[in-house]
C-alpha cells in the first residue's frame, strides 16, 4: 500500500460471510467505537464499516436500549455506554493480564534464570501484577501490589515510550512530578531528561534501568500493546548488573520482547514491529 492510499478504519477489514451477521456487525460497531477518542455519527460508522445506514441505526437502537452505546442527542453522535464500561470493569476483575502473563513469565524465568515481572501503569506509577522469582536469586522490591514511580523503572519507561508524547507531558507537568529513590548518575529529574531517554527507548525498542530502584540491580523491559498500539503493560527482567555484562543485554532484551509480543497477541493486541 502506498503512503497516499487510505487505510481502512478499525473493524472494516474484509471478512468471510458470517452466519450471524447482526451479532458480528454489533461487535464491529463496538470495536470501532472503542478505537476512537470520541463519539461518532451513525453515518460515519456506516461508512467506516461498509454497512447500510439503516442497519447501523437499527443496531445502534438495540445497543442503546441495552446500555452499550449512548446517544448524544445534541451532537447527533454515539459513544460507548455504561454497559460497555461494566464489561471493561469485569475484564479487570478477572485479572486476564495476570492469568495470561504468568505462564509466559514463568517460562522466561526457566530459560534465563533471572526474575521477571509484569506491570501496568497506574497514574504516574507502575503497579506490579505478576512476579516470577528465579531460583537462588535475591528477593526484589517488585512484589505483586507494589507501586513505583514509572520514570525510575524499566517497566514504566517501556510503557511511557509507547504513549503519545502529549500524554507523557500531561503525566509529568512540572519538576514536582519527579522523585528519586537513590542518588545515581544521570538520574531523570526533569521532563527534558525523561523525553530524551524515552526517545532512546523508542529507537532501540526496549527500556533499561540501572540501579535507580535498587542499587546494583539492572532491569530490561518491553511494552505489551493492545489492538490500537496502546501500551497495556510491560514485561521486565531484573538481575544483578555485575553478573550480566553490558554486551549481553541486547540478547536478553530480545527474549523479553518476544514474551511481550506473545502476550500482546494473546490479548488480541498488536506486537511491536
Amino acid at each position: 500500500m502506498s503512503s497516499t492510499e487510505a487505510r481502512p478504519e478499525a473493524g472494516s477489514e474484509p471478512r468471510a460471510t458470517s452466519k450471524v451477521p447482526a451479532a458480528e456487525n454489533t461487535l464491529r460497531i463496538l470495536k470501532l467505537l472503542a478505537s476512537k477518542r470520541g463519539p461518532m455519527a451513525a453515518s460515519s460508522i456506516a461508512t467506516s464499516l461498509g454497512l447500510p445506514r439503516s442497519s447501523v441505526y437499527h443496531l445502534l437502537g438495540v445497543m442503546e436500549a441495552n446500555g452499550f452505546v449512548l446517544h448524544l442527542h445534541e451532537e447527533q453522535r454515539y459513544g460507548l455506554g455504561i454497559s460497555a464500561f461494566e464489561l471493561s470493569s469485569a475484564y479487570s476483575r478477572q485479572e486476564p493480564l495476570s492469568r495470561l502473563g504468568r505462564p509466559l513469565l514463568a517460562s522466561l524465568v526457566d530459560v534465563i534464570g533471572e526474575s521477571a515481572h509484569l506491570a501496568v501503569l497506574h497514574g504516574r506509577d507502575v503497579l506490579y501484577i505478576v512476579e516470577e522469582r528465579a531460583k537462588n536469586r535475591p528477593s526484589l522490591v517488585t512484589d505483586v501490589g507494589v507501586r513505583l514511580p514509572s520514570h525510575l523503572t524499566a517497566s514504566g519507561r517501556a510503557i511511557l515510550a509507547a504513549l503519545p508524547k502529549s500524554q507523557v507531558r500531561a503525566l509529568y507537568p512540572n519538576a514536582e512530578a519527579f522523585t528519586a529513590r537513590h542518588e545515581v548518575e544521570g538520574a531523570i529529574m526533569k521532563y527534558s531528561a525523561l523525553s530524551s531517554h524515552l526517545d532512546q527507548v523508542r529507537q532501540r525498542g526496549y527500556a533499561t534501568e540501572h540501579g535507580e530502584v535498587t542499587p546494583g540491580f539492572g532491569s530490561i523491559a518491553a511494552a505489551v500493546t493492545d489492538h490500537v498500539g496502546w501500551p497495556t503493560a510491560a514485561v521486565a527482567v531484573t538481575f544483578l548488573e555485575d553478573k550480566l555484562p553490558a554486551d549481553q543485554w541486547p540478547a536478553l532484551a530480545a527474549r523479553v520482547q518476544k514474551v511481550a509480543d506473545e502476550l500482546s497477541v494473546r490479548i488480541h493486541g498488536r506486537p511491536a514491529k
